[in-house]
């Protein structure tokens, strides 16, 4: 094996080869650390060489001990809301500008060094991200735009475009996500690997920085379904002394769960994916995959999820709100950007946040707080959450009729950068397949399913009922087996 192809293998690739002594994680980090010389995509946010460097030496040894974590020596990197110890933590804003925690998130941990638990991952650094998770295009970090590398005109898909950008342009071989209403499957698909968010719950949300509390979950990116499931099988399990959200469901190595026969397995197409607003090139290429399943023995089934047009209007009610209220700990008291002229207490608060937070973060502010209002809050928030209800009984109402629900991950492939700068309603309109998922907190991913106009990457979307996230991933692993989709690389990469 040589040390220049390295940044070609996967996961399991990489794990097999570390802890059958092939190469050194040293060696490993080392070959990643150069490529990211510049900051390809505007991907990454910190990279500190000499921490990845120290974690990669305490891997190796490790690894000599015979004390290694299945993923000893394996390096990842942390969307930037994520807090970390050795890394500085934005959210991507202004407002956390040079915050560094005194802790890391639980995700984070799991992942991280073996002797505290953890899978044994080394960190490349944190990556680029919408602003506090606020986003379909990674065009609102404050830190500028990351550019998808199948067409850096274009966009990577957000909020965790950086984390999406990483990995198709082999800077790292998996990174964690957070998916709030489509924020790993979208920029996945935008991309062409493969992401999964879990259950609500499965994954502990502990020093993850809350945008929608009752939504955001964190979940991997990387290239296959595999992979997917080896990161997943650490990061799953119950948090309940640190995360009130976190269910008491034990961890679980879905890599059991692969290569499993889907003869018979029924796959539900709602009628409402499958309408006016999806474009022709995603249409075929998604029912291109559907027929590969029906070929692996799998049976398609018409359903319907009839309130599917009611989650945008419910999603930009509900996740508003809760921002409103999450980020209002963010008034240059405690930590990150504080203005430096102001006259009372008051006048800080203001300052520091007009200054602090991009518009984006300060318009779902702003209509969060109105929406919780006096006069407003059961005309409103009310009526969305009782929706919110009724669209999780639509789902269940469809599992008593398939295993699997499959669409399009977004109407369309990726745009132009700025296309929808002074539009932000069409970006909140690029959610409407991924929105009714995240609202009744199901597990869903993106999969690699062929490419649309000017060659730009479609994914798959798949969504399981309640913490079947093995059968989606066995699901998209035996897709994976019977194309090559989620292998193609960008043209240019070296």
């Amino acid at each position: 094996m040589t040390i220049s192809n390295l940044h070609d293998m996967s996961v399991a690739e990489l794990a097999q080869a570390l802890h059958s002594k092939k190469v050194s994680a040293v060696e490993v980090a080392t070959d990643f650390l150069a490529r990211l010389g510049g900051n390809p995509h505007n991907a990454f946010l910190d990279i500190d060489s000499e921490v990845t460097l120290a974690q990669a030496q305490a891997s190796d040894a490790r690894l000599q001990a015979g004390t290694a974590g299945p993923l000893e020596g394996v390096p990842v990197a942390h969307k930037d809301v994520f807090v970390t110890r050795d890394f500085a933590t934005t959210a991507g804003s202004k407002i956390l500008t040079g915050y560094r925690s005194p802790f890391d998130a639980t995700l984070v941990q799991k992942l991280g060094a073996s002797e505290h638990g953890g899978a044994g991952m080394v960190t490349l650094g944190k990556l680029n991200c919408d602003e506090f998770a606020m986003g379909s295009a990674n065009e609102n970090s404050a830190f500028g735009k990351v550019t998808n590398p199948w067409d850096t005109a274009r966009v990577p898909g957000g909020s965790s475009g950086g984390s999406a950008a990483a990995v198709a342009a082999r800077l790292v071989p998996a990174a964690t996500g957070t998916d709030t209403g489509g924020s790993i499957r979208q920029p996945a698909s935008f991309c062409g690997i493969t992401g999964i968010k879990p259950t609500y719950g499965r994954a502990s949300r502990y020093g993850m920085i809350a945008y929608a509390s009752s939504l955001d979950q964190g979940g991997p990116m990387a290239r296959s379904a595999e992979d997917c499931a080896l990161l997943l099988s650490a990061m799953c399990g119950p948090d309940l002394d640190r995360d009130s959200t976190s269910l008491d469901v034990p961890a679980e190595d879905f890599t059991r769960a692969l290569n499993g026969s889907l003869e018979g397995l029924r796959i539900g197409m709602p009628q409402e994916f499958f309408g006016e607003g999806l474009a022709a090139d995603v249409r075929a290429a998604v029912e291109g995959a559907l027929r590969e399943y029906e070929k692996l023995g799998a049976k398609l089934v018409p359903i319907s999820l009839p309130r599917t047009e009611l989650s945008i209007p419910v999603y930009y009610i509900i996740a508003p709100a809760e921002a409103s209220s999450n980020l209002s700990r963010f008034d240059g008291v405690k930590f990150g950007h504080r203005a430096k002229d102001f006259t009372d207490l008051v006048d800080m608060y203001k300052k520091t946040r007009a200054e602090g937070f991009g518009n984006e973060v300060k318009r779902r502010i702003m209509t969060g707080a109105y929406v919780l209002s006096h006069g407003y809050y059961d005309a409103y928030y009310l009526q969305a959450q009782k929706i919110r209800r009724m669209i999780a009984d639509d789902f269940q109402n469809a599992f008593q009729q398939c295993d699997v629900i499959a669409g399009p991950v977004a109407p369309t492939v990726a745009w132009k950068l700025g296309e929808n700068a002074n539009d932000p309603v069409a970006d909140y309109l690029a959610d409407i397949f991924t929105l009714p998922a995240s609202l009744a907190g199901l597990p869903g991913m993106s999969v690699p399913a062929g490419f649309g106009a000017d060659g730009m990457p479609v994914g798959l979307q798949l969504i399981g009922n309640y913490f079947k996230e093995g059968q989606l991933l066995n699901a998209a692993h035996r897709l994976q087996q019977a194309t090559d989709f989620h292998l193609r690389q960008p043209e240019g990469l070296k």
